[in-house]
């Protein structure tokens, strides 16, 4: 490739520069930043068109370029660029690889990765050794070797990368955390969360329309069935834990003064895909012959240091209505999102719930009190507007984001973790100190504030 030459040559300046001086942020050296941040999109499918739509309402950033490996969703970037009288950007498409060109422009602060999870994580390093600050989708790794690449390369390079989990800017969350950090709940005891969501319109469709038609998957598929649903066939793993654990890990201070320290996985028995397939696609349909390794419910229970335990679920084979199931319960009440239920002890009625809503709008959090405007139409209920807005003001400060590597490694490593587990029939596994010791000493984000 043209600039492959580049590349390397600017990632081994990189190394050799913070061996004499590893303290040294060099996103910043090699990009200071302007008034505006510049950035650069790898994966424009439905998420990053998304996240482009999103950028394009603020006036402080300029695109760049985009990457995809799919030219069909050049002209939708196009029409979009149009529509916000952006100007025409650089489109890198020719090969799976071509994301590194992309990367080796001087003119990228930053850049947003949303591509199959399998590309995650070595985007992710590639993009940090090239100096540039790093929104990544989630999941962020797939294995327990991912997650110490991103740590790794974080503390070799000082680039910054920001997992952009969205729930946990969700309002109720917030509202909730809120409520934590001015310790209504009192002291943390127990958590539960997850993601409960029927995926099978999702997993496979006719090849021709993303949702909702279609028993087929990977290269008869298009959009996440493509990709997603084959991680159901061959791993029987909670693969998508971030959306519930990712919430409750900034309650209880994960990585900063507490940390997750084990957990424990079971998995049900594999029946709610193959179903699927024969309902819409008939017991002939070739896909009907295949045997699932995921379990249709997986459940694993984490140990903190502090001692706090969470349950987190994974159900996404099975008809369901959606719902995340967060529970934060203390020593003085809890909140249930399920039936939107609260009890504070000594204010709600002795052994009686509460409507959960009218305490959700007294802890409204200052985020949402000041932008709510703003995230209106930002895409799942104004959730993306935040997590985009604290990731430009973090990358325009280069600064540690609020949901930094060291969450990325911890909350990503539940997917392998919990394969070990369930393949030890519930044996607990131990989650590795990504920080190294740093969790004791690092302070707690300030999640009080109303600026990201």
């Amino acid at each position: 490739m043209s600039s492959r030459r580049e590349f390397v040559k600017k990632s081994a300046l990189i190394g050799t520069g913070l061996a004499l001086a590893p303290s040294f942020t060099f996103a910043q050296d090699l990009n200071p930043l302007k008034d505006k941040l510049r950035v650069g999109l790898i994966g424009v499918g439905l998420r990053g068109t998304n996240h482009l739509q999103n950028l394009l309402y603020r006036n402080d950033v300029t695109i760049v370029a985009v990457c995809d490996t799919d030219t069909r969703r050049m002209p939708v970037v196009e029409e979009l660029l149009q529509k916000h009288n952006h100007p025409a950007v650089r489109q890198f498409t020719t090969h799976e690889y071509d994301y590194r060109n992309l990367l080796a422009m001087q003119d990228i602060d930053a850049v947003i990765i949303s591509t199959p999870w399998l590309w995650h994580t070595r985007m992710a390093k590639d993009a940090m050794k090239a100096g540039k600050y790093v929104g990544l989708e989630v999941s962020a790794a797939n294995t327990m070797e991912e997650c110490w690449d991103l740590v790794n390369i974080h503390e070799e390079t000082g680039s910054h990368l920001m997992i952009l989990e969205n729930v946990c800017y969700r309002r109720d969350v917030m509202a909730a955390l809120n409520m934590v950090k001015q310790n209504v709940f009192g002291e943390l005891l127990h958590f539960r969360c997850g993601y409960q969501h029927d995926l099978r319109f999702v997993k496979f469709n006719d090849g021709k329309t993303a949702y909702g038609k279609g028993a087929e998957f990977g290269e008869k598929g298009i959009s996440e069935s493509a990709w997603r649903t084959q991680h159901s066939l061959l791993r029987n793993a909670d693969v998508y834990p971030t959306h519930g654990l990712g919430p409750i890990a900034t309650m209880c201070d994960i990585n900063r003064g507490n940390r997750l320290v084990s957990i424990s996985s079971m998995a049900s028995k594999a029946v709610g895909l193959n179903k699927y397939i024969v309902d819409v696609g008939g017991a002939d349909h070739p896909n009907a012959k295949l045997k699932w390794k995921q379990g249709d419910v997986i459940t694993s229970m984490i140990s903190t240091s502090n001692g706090e335990t969470i349950i987190v679920t994974h159900d996404c084979n099975s008809p369901r209505p959606y719902s995340l199931g967060f529970r934060v319960q203390g020593s003085e009440g809890l909140w249930e999102v399920d039936g939107s239920r609260m009890y504070i002890e000594g204010q709600s009625d002795p052994h009686r719930w509460d409507e959960a809503q009218p305490w959700l709008d007294k802890y409204d959090h200052p985020l949402w009190k000041k932008y709510a405007d703003r995230a209106t139409g930002s895409g799942h209920g104004g959730m993306d507007f935040f997590v985009l807005h604290a990731f430009v003001e973090s990358a325009k400060r280069n600064a540690a984001p609020p949901l930094d590597v060291y969450d990325a490694a911890a909350w990503s490593a539940v997917t392998p973790l919990s394969e070990a587990s369930i393949a030890a029939n519930g044996e607990a596994q131990e989650f590795p100190d990504f920080t190294r010791g740093n969790w004791v000493k690092r302070k707690p984000w300030n999640w009080n504030s109303d600026q990201f």
